[in-house]
C-alpha cells in the first residue's frame, strides 16, 4: 500500500501489489505513475542484466513497465520530464554494467539510457551519496576514490547539457537541497538519532559553509535518508520526514 501526501495536507492510498524487485527506492514520474527500484541487479542465464526497476500506474497499481537501470545505486532522483538519475556503487562502477561503470546515468522512463558524463567530471566516480532537482536541473552528489579526489556536486541540465561540478563542502553527505545559491546539506551519525546540518552558499566558484550545527531528530538515521526538492530537503529519522529549507 502506498500512501500519497497531497500539497493541501490530505492523504490519498494506493493499493500497489506484486512489486517483483525489492523497494530500495521509491520516486514519482509524471502521469500518475510511481517508479520502485531496487539497488542491485543480477545477471540472467542469457548473460543479460535482470530488470530491477517498474514503472505503476497510480491510477490502477498496474505495472506499464520493467527494465534494469544498472547495479548497485546509493542514490537515484526523478525530474519534472519524467527522466530517472542515477548514481553508482563501486560495486556496480567496477561490476561489468556499461552505463554503471560511467559512475553517473541518467534514464528514460522506460528504460532507455539517455546520458552519460562524457568526460565532463572532474574526476572519476566511486560511490554516490545523495541526488536532489531545483527546478528542471538535476543534482548528483558523489565522491572519487582518486588521492587528488573528494566529494562533488555536479549539476546537469537537461534542456541544454550543460554538466556543471564543484567540490562540496561536506565530505560524503546523505541529504543536499539547492535554491540558487545557497545548499543544505546532512551527514548522518549512522543509527543514532542525531544528524550534522550543514548550510552553505556559492560564492564565485566555491561553496562555503555558512552555518553547521548537529540536531537530535525523532528517529534513527539509515542509509538513503535524505530526498532534495526544489530547495527543500525531506530527511527521514524513523518513521517520521523532516522538512528543512536550503
Amino acid at each position: 500500500m502506498l500512501v500519497i501526501r497531497q500539497a493541501d495536507g490530505s492523504f490519498q492510498r494506493r493499493p500497489i501489489k506484486d512489486v517483483p524487485v525489492r523497494p530500495s527506492h521509491i520516486a514519482l514520474l509524471p502521469e500518475a505513475r510511481l517508479l520502485v527500484a531496487g539497488g542491485r541487479a543480477g545477471k540472467e542465464e542469457s548473460g543479460a542484466w535482470s530488470p530491477n526497476a517498474v514503472v505503476f500506474s497510480l491510477e490502477s497499481g498496474d505495472q506499464e513497465a520493467t527494465f534494469c537501470i544498472g547495479d548497485d545505486i546509493p542514490a537515484l532522483v526523478t525530474d519534472r520530464g519524467g527522466s530517472i538519475w542515477t548514481a553508482y556503487g563501486d560495486e556496480g562502477i567496477y561490476g561489468g554494467h556499461p552505463e554503471s561503470a560511467a559512475g553517473l546515468a541518467g534514464w528514460s522512463a522506460d528504460g532507455r539510457a539517455t546520458w552519460a558524463p562524457g568526460g565532463r567530471l572532474p574526476d572519476v566516480p566511486l560511490e554516490g551519496c545523495t541526488t536532489a532537482t531545483e527546478g528542471d536541473r538535476v543534482w548528483l552528489v558523489w565522491y572519487s576514490g582518486s588521492r587528488r579526489g573528494g566529494t562533488f556536486l555536479t549539476r546537469i541540465t537537461p534542456s541544454t547539457g550543460e554538466v556543471t561540478s564543484w567540490p562540496s563542502p561536506v565530505r560524503d553527505p546523505d541529504g543536499f537541497a539547492v535554491r540558487d545559491h545557497r545548499a543544505v546539506l546532512t551527514k548522518r551519525v549512522h543509527n543514532q538519532r542525531s544528524t550534522e546540518v550543514v548550510r552553505a552558499k556559492l560564492d564565485g566558484d566555491t561553496w562555503g559553509v555558512t552555518e553547521r550545527r548537529k540536531i537530535r531528530v525523532p528517529g534513527r538515521m539509515v542509509m538513503r535518508c535524505g530526498q532534495g526538492r526544489d530547495g527543500l530537503l525531506w530527511l527521514r529519522a524513523g518513521d517520521t520526514w523532516l522538512r528543512i529549507e536550503a
